[in-house]
C-alpha cells in the first residue's frame, strides 16, 4: 500500500516510483485516456515507461509531478492530477490530471485538481497555475473553469500537434 503526503476525503496522493510501471501502463495505455494527449491516441509501452520516468525525474528536479491518485476506502489506482514547472522562475505551474475512464463523472478529477490548487499556493507559494487541454476535451475545458481556470490563449502542445486552449488561475 503507497503512503499518501496529501489526502482529500475520497483521495490519497502518492508519488510515482520506478517499480509503478503496472500502474503507469493501467493508465497510460488505455486508449480513452491517451486520444487527448498523443497525436495518434496511443502511447506504446516504450512511451509509457518514458513518461513515468519523465515524472519521476520531475519529481526529483522540481518536487511536483502528475502525483498518482487512490482511492481512499478501497486503495484502487485510479489517475494522476499534479503539476508540472511551466513557468518556475516566475512559481507559475502546470496543473494536468488523467483519469483511469472508469472513474470518470465521480467527480474525482474535480475533487483531485482542487486539492493541487491548494497544495500549489499554501506549500508550494505558487504565483499562478497555467492549465491547456485539447481543443476536442470539452470535458476538460468545463473542469478547468468550473475549478477558476480563465481562457488567455491557444498554445501549441508538440505531442498532439494542435494548438491546445490555455488557461491561468488568477
Amino acid at each position: 500500500m503507497k503512503k499518501y503526503f496529501l489526502e482529500t476525503t475520497r483521495l490519497g496522493f502518492s508519488h510515482w516510483e520506478n517499480n509503478d510501471i503496472d500502474l503507469a501502463i493501467s493508465l497510460w495505455g488505455e486508449p480513452e485516456v491517451t486520444r487527448f494527449i498523443s497525436s495518434n491516441g496511443l502511447y506504446s509501452n516504450e512511451q509509457i515507461k518514458s513518461r513515468l520516468n519523465t515524472e519521476i525525474q520531475t519529481n526529483e528536479l522540481f518536487l511536483v509531478q502528475y502525483w498518482p491518485i487512490f482511492e481512499l476506502k478501497t486503495n484502487d489506482f485510479i489517475g494522476c492530477c499534479g503539476l508540472h514547472p511551466y513557468e518556475i522562475e516566475k512559481k507559475i505551474y502546470e496543473i494536468g490530471f488523467h483519469l483511469k475512464s472508469n472513474y470518470w463523472g465521480s467527480g474525482y478529477a474535480s475533487e483531485a485538481a482542487n486539492a493541487v490548487i491548494q497544495f500549489a499556493f499554501e506549500t508550494l507559494d505558487a504565483n499562478n497555475l497555467f492549465a491547456g487541454h485539447n481543443p476536442l476535451n470539452r470535458a476538460s475545458k468545463n473542469l478547468l473553469i468550473k475549478l477558476g481556470f480563465n481562457y488567455s490563449h491557444d498554445e501549441f502542445y508538440e505531442p498532439t500537434g494542435l494548438n491546445h486552449p490555455s488557461y491561468f488561475y488568477k
